[in-house]
């Protein structure tokens, strides 16, 4: 027998009987001046970083000698120094790769959100329901709860498939873009460290060590001022602040991830100042490119040409909105 529940037809709840059987739920040569040097573990072999080689691995596996490949042929076809290459290529990956998958990210949580009216209908039927099915069959309250959450569940994942934006579908993102900055750092890491050569014979750590700029000529060398370090540092943060003052009314689990993202962002900082600066300056690039990504996914426009959703909390001036959100937490607060 259907119920009719929000102008939808349903199953009927299962008996009781049936939930009876639900189970509970080393330093690199270098001639002239001296120079800052990576500590031992930074430019140790890949073979004598981890006794169980895990890294060595890593860094022999096929994915980074695409990295490594995509930075040479970078190099090579476009005649940029190495500094030039590296920035290009990031900048080249977060455009073709992350920014379209972060705006699919962005469609799924806006259809998500606009579905929240009907989803909060559908509870709040459904918890009159099991009320009324609760006192004609003397369900206990753990029973009638129990029963609540099983169909609550299916009832919204049909609508999520109704509507094809599965939440896990907006996790994309982070199962692509982590893998490819990880593959991006162990290339970078083989090169500064020597442990790979090119095909066509030539040195690539020799090109590294003259292929910076400004204070960092030497891209095998970690940057010694911390100018590069702190501001991957700042850049990770400012991320972090942007997203948290899009949230309002944060979960307990989200104000935990938000906490634990700034101390990664922190701790980042020393560490970035004992890698080799071509590491580090992919980090701040492709920082600089989330950053970028972050706000131009606010713009209304942007968004209208990627054919995301409006909802209720998206605003007309995000720019204006956001600036005196920030300035309101942190500079003019008493």
């Amino acid at each position: 027998m259907l119920c009719r529940l929000g102008g939808r037809w349903l199953r009927p709840l299962p008996a009781l009987h049936l939930w009876a059987r639900d189970p509970p739920l080393v330093p690199v040569p270098t001639s002239g001046a001296k120079r800052p040097t990576l500590p031992v573990w930074a430019v140790a072999p890949v073979s004598a970083v981890d006794g169980n080689g895990w890294y060595e691995a890593l860094a022999t596996s096929s994915p980074v000698r695409v990295a490594e490949e995509v930075l040479l042929g970078v190099h090579a076809t476009t005649g940029l120094p190495w500094w030039g290459g590296i920035l290009l290529s990031t900048v080249a990956l977060r455009g073709a790769v992350t920014l379209p998958l972060a705006a699919y990210q962005h469609y799924i949580l806006a259809k998500v959100e606009n579905l929240q009216p009907e989803i909060k209908t559908i509870a709040k039927h459904l918890n009159q329901e099991v009320a009324v099915r609760a006192s004609q069959l003397g369900w206990s309250k753990r029973v009638a709860r129990l029963t609540y959450l099983k169909n609550m569940r299916r009832l919204v994942s049909e609508v999520y498939v109704r509507d094809n934006c599965h939440p896990f579908k907006a996790t994309v993102l982070v199962w692509i873009q982590i893998p490819v900055w990880v593959f991006m750092s162990v290339a970078l890491r083989n090169f500064s460290t020597g442990a790979t050569h090119s095909e066509a014979g030539f040195s690539v750590p020799e090109q590294l060590a003259t292929g910076g700029i400004l204070w960092f000529p030497d891209l095998t060398a970690p940057d010694s001022t911390w100018i590069l370090p702190i501001s991957v540092g700042v850049i990770n943060l400012l991320i972090v602040e942007i997203y948290a003052l899009q949230k309002i009314g944060m979960s307990r689990f989200q104000t935990y991830i938000t906490y634990f993202v700034r101390a990664v962002s922190v701790l980042m900082i020393p560490i970035a100042a004992a890698m080799p600066s071509s590491l580090v300056l992919y980090w701040l690039c492709s920082s600089l490119m989330g950053l970028s990504q972050n706000l131009l996914l606010r713009s209304p426009g942007f968004r209208q040409l990627c054919r995301i959703p409006s909802t209720k909390s998206d605003s007309e001036t995000p720019y204006k909105d956001l600036f005196a959100a920030f300035y309101s937490k942190f500079i003019s607060r008493k």
